[in-house]
């Protein structure tokens, strides 16, 4: 166990002052008795045996306070082979038609949860053809009618998941819509700051990690209609600031949506348009490529070539991966200090 406040713990010295504060402030008052040998003979009650009690308790809430002060964190070190890695924005398309399917081992899924599934195989590996990225910086960006960073760019790749099963399709009609350009701006001004990033990131760590490239992973089944930008103006900032962009259109054939009525499941044919001008220019732009993705095992390899041409360079560096584990300790001194009023107002109650 780790402790980032350690000097918290000074405030345990005050604890054996307690009994000379309470002896100093403790209020004295004298009955005259003829003899107290009755009294004396009468032997002591549990009340008057457990009569520290309540002191006891003071103490043990004080310990457990200062121990929650001192930011107890339990962690596990591990060592990471990072020397040279990339820097990936993954930009995705969340937009109304990326609700039509595609076949996913077996199973009929929108686009978009088949993109969001092979970039997980992409980004953590599958044990097969895609080792995975564990040496990368990831982020991610989803956009329809406006870009949102859904994950800022980390290392810390366990939480590339949970950010991923966070995004859905658009849910109303004012969100819908295709703002290519202004997605790829927003992820090319990501990676531009990714150095900065990367410093808070590894506060500390004397060894360096270097980004060898940057690059954005573009994914889109439609074209760009909305947005202060059009994607060649957001490749041109890509380009002036060394970002590759691989652009890749989903879809193509016959497109179909399952919806859902009172009366079953329909199948509806779904029409659209992919602007595979513009993608195969902003990738020409910026020295990526373009590629089409028919079906999730075309896009599997898409990934597999975009896997072969960025590599990362390995050395071994040392971290460990804290966690606060001040919560019960804190929990523990505020229910040693109700017990201890609610013993001082009843069994221990003294008058005055």
């Amino acid at each position: 166990m780790h402790f980032e406040s350690p000097w918290a713990f000074l405030l345990l010295i005050l604890i054996p002052l307690l009994p000379v504060l309470r002896r100093l402030t403790m209020k004295r008052s004298t009955i005259r008795f003829s003899s107290i040998g009755n009294a004396a003979r009468s032997g002591h009650s549990l009340r008057q045996r457990l009569y520290s009690l309540p002191m006891i308790i003071r103490v043990l809430a004080l310990i457990c306070i200062t121990i929650a002060l001192a930011r107890p964190q339990t962690g596990r070190e591990q060592i990471l082979d990072i020397s040279k890695g990339v820097a990936i924005e993954m930009v995705v398309d969340r937009s109304g038609s990326m609700a039509a399917e595609m076949e996913y081992k077996g199973r009929q899924m929108n686009r978009l949860d088949v993109v969001k599934e092979v970039f997980k195989e992409f980004a953590l590996g599958n044990g097969r053809d895609l080792p995975g990225r564990p040496n990368d910086l990831i982020g991610i960006i989803a956009f329809a009618r406006y870009p949102d960073t859904i994950c800022p760019m980390t290392l810390a790749h366990g939480a590339l998941k949970p950010f991923l099963d966070s995004v859905k399709l658009v849910q109303t009609r004012e969100e819908d819509g295709t703002a290519i350009g202004d997605a790829l701006a927003l992820a090319a001004a990501r990676l531009k700051t990714a150095d900065e990033t990367l410093s808070k990131q590894r506060t500390g760590n004397k060894k360096n990690y270097q980004i060898k490239s940057r690059i954005i992973i573009l994914l889109s089944d439609g074209e760009n209609n909305t947005g202060k930008r059009d994607p060649v103006q957001a490749a041109e900032l890509a380009e002036k600031w060394g970002i590759k962009v691989y652009a890749i259109a989903i879809g193509g054939g016959d497109a179909v949506t399952s919806i859902r009525t009172p009366f079953g499941v329909y199948k509806v044919p779904t029409g659209q348009r992919v602007d595979t001008s513009a993608l195969k220019a902003v990738a020409e732009k910026t020295g990526g490529f373009f590629r089409m993705a028919e079906d999730a095992g075309s896009l599997q390899a898409i990934y597999e070539e975009i896997d072969k041409l960025e590599k990362s360079e390995i050395e071994s560096i040392r971290f460990v991966d804290y966690k606060e584990s001040f919560l019960p300790f804190g929990l523990a001194g505020l229910i040693f200090i109700g017990l201890e009023i609610f013993l001082s107002c009843t069994v221990f109650r003294k008058i005055p």
